[in-house]
């Protein structure tokens, strides 16, 4: 799964832009500008409760075309004292991508040292500095730390373990006598059954006793490790939305190519692989590695976004729109908190807006000092 969308030369990830209609799938920053708005909101929200300071390290894991850093940028632009306490850090493995981000961001090259020629990248949109890195450690730690993660969980490498005559056996691909790809079950143990017995740990008995697959996902574990440690000694906070579950997940590893699901043996490279993300196991990951931080959620994308203020933000942004436009908020107003097919649609059947708002949870990791974040001190978590 890393190899299909991280390989340097034919990674799905790699050299193409892979997001929008003309993509193979469409995420929330690209559905409305509300979404980044909101995770501005929350942002600034946790940078109040830290005690406004003046520097703070802003993290996006995965930041796709650099949308939701762009909308968050312009739609906190009138309050300059957050803004002006950021830096940016992108934490994004794709130079193509890193190419679209500079360009979304307004990007400029500033000359900071006179002679020496040494520069700094800056978002004209805020003027806070911007930084690429090809892994959350290479982000310089210190700095009260605000990290989203939107979307990122979902493509980390899960394993796929099967209920067999003798234990559970990993799902491996195997190569077929015709050079096709095909799937195995190996007979003994692999490095990942520890990742597998610690999630049995987490678990409730009767949650495994009726499956008969587990995915489980070490890299996720391992950043999630990562992450809690980060927030538990430098302050601040992670948010982490994704589509995924909060208990054991059993099978749901999946491609896509051009908006429709496809065989994950086909043409490895060409389609996008994700699966459920397993926010139990988050949870337990966090709360394993530092003492400092307390998890809260998951609560449905639908409630974190409406206790934030998006129908407000929506009220007030149909104010000044033409029908075209207003039609346009709607749908992805829809496609944000809705649940199913948007009952108000008039337009072809083939382009009903699908709503995302139960099917993606939202999940905040925190420095315990700070208490319980926006919007989860209000939810009935």
């Amino acid at each position: 799964m890393e190899e299909v969308l991280t390989n340097p030369k034919d990674g799905y990830y790699m050299n193409r832009d892979v997001f929008g209609s003309g993509g193979d799938f469409i995420t929330s920053p690209e559905v409305s500008q509300m979404f980044g708005e909101m995770i501005g909101v929350w942002a600034m929200c946790l940078w109040e409760q830290m005690g406004q300071p003046d520097n703070v390290n802003i993290v996006e894991l995965g930041p796709g075309r650099g949308t939701l850093m762009a909308d968050l940028l312009r739609g906190a632009s009138k309050f300059e004292k957050f803004t002006k306490s950021l830096h940016i850090h992108m934490v994004e493995c794709s130079p193509t991508l890193q190419k679209l981000q500079y360009k979304t961001l307004k990007c400029e090259d500033e000359d900071v040292s006179g002679s020496s020629g040494d520069k700094r990248t800056v978002s004209m949109f805020s003027g806070a500095p911007v930084s690429w890195h090809t892994t959350l450690e290479q982000v310089p730690s210190g700095l009260p730390t605000i990290i989203i993660a939107h979307e990122f969980f979902d493509a980390l490498p899960i394993h796929q373990f099967q209920k067999a005559s003798r234990g559970w056996s990993e799902k491996m691909v195997d190569v077929a006598d015709d050079s096709s790809f095909r799937f195995v079950l190996l007979p003994q143990p692999t490095p990942a059954i520890l990742s597998l017995m610690k999630r049995y740990k987490w678990a409730a008995k009767e949650d495994i006793a009726k499956l008969e697959q587990i995915e489980v996902c070490p890299k996720g574990m391992e950043l999630t490790h990562t992450i809690a440690k980060r927030i538990g000694s430098d302050g601040g906070g992670a948010l982490i939305i994704d589509y995924g579950l909060n208990k054991v997940v059993s099978d749901s590893l999946q491609a896509i190519r051009k908006h429709k699901f496809v065989d994950i043996l086909d043409n490895p490279g060409s389609a996008d692989l994700s699966a459920y993300v397993d926010f139990a196991s988050i949870r337990h990951s966090a709360e394993e590695a530092s003492e400092n931080i307390a998890v809260y959620g998951p609560i449905s994308q639908s409630q974190f976004l409406g206790l934030l203020g998006i129908n407000f933000r929506v009220e007030a942004l149909m104010q000044n729109c033409t029908d075209e436009q207003a039609d346009l908020l709607m749908s992805g107003y829809w496609r944000l908190v809705g649940e199913g097919e948007a009952p108000f649609w008039e337009g072809p059947d083939d382009q009903t807006p699908i709503g995302m708002g139960t099917r993606y949870l939202a999940m905040a990791i925190v420095n315990k000092k700070q208490g319980a974040p926006a919007p989860f001190n209000e939810s009935q978590d």
